[in-house]
């Protein structure tokens, strides 16, 4: 008997699709913003309308102002899809994890740069600029007050990277969170030791 439910599943699935015009359609193509559903929760049985539905998303960006505007436009869709569904009370909204930008001093960035420069040779230490990543190393910096520094240590084989360059398939390698992924475990483990070990005596070694 659907007539006489509130299916949660339908009011989900309308709710997921509408929060992907978030970015698409709210956002200057200038201010860069990620919304990802990573988790959609509701019943067990194929014959039988459950009575709540849960979503799990992650939100990333560059800039506060545009964060709060993206979560805004998150909990005034949610609640519109709820009311336009007949809910009969409103959503609960949670915020689960949250994390401050990830910003890296530019004089520490330099002082580690050098020391990567002088250790692996120029050519293999490169700027990477802004990543969407969703990261927490971004409250060591803001929650201490202390300059910090991110990097990222390549673990993709060399000539598959090169390979997939050629062909314009880079976007084919799989990432981190791939269930495929699978860096080089040598040399990657070994530069990934060894820039830690430079980073630190280049802080340490005054």
């Amino acid at each position: 008997m659907p007539q006489a439910s509130i299916d949660p599943v339908v009011m989900a699935a309308a709710t997921v699709m509408r929060l992907q015009t978030i970015v698409s359609r709210e956002l200057a193509a200038a201010e860069a913003a990620v919304v990802t559903i990573g988790s959609l929760q509701a019943g067990t049985k194929e014959n039988v309308i459950p009575d709540e539905a849960v979503i799990k998303l992650n939100v990333r960006s560059f800039d506060e102002g545009v964060r709060k505007r993206v979560l805004a436009a998150i909990e005034r869709i949610v609640k519109a899809e709820a009311a336009a569904s007949g809910a009969p009370r409103p959503p609960e909204i949670t915020p689960l994890d949250r994390y401050p930008l990830t910003v890296n001093d530019p004089a520490a960035s330099e002082r580690v740069a050098d020391a990567f420069r002088r250790h692996f040779s120029a050519d293999r230490v490169r700027e990477t600029g802004p990543t969407p990543a969703s990261e927490d190393f971004g409250s060591f910096g803001a929650e201490w007050h202390a300059p910090s520094v991110f990097w990222f240590v390549g673990g993709t084989d060399p000539e598959r990277y090169a390979k997939a360059k050629d062909a314009g398939e880079l976007n084919e390698i799989p990432t981190n969170h791939n269930p495929r992924f699978a860096p080089v475990i040598h040399p990657t483990l070994q530069t990934g030791v060894a820039a830690l070990i430079v980073a630190a005596r280049a802080w340490l070694a005054v």
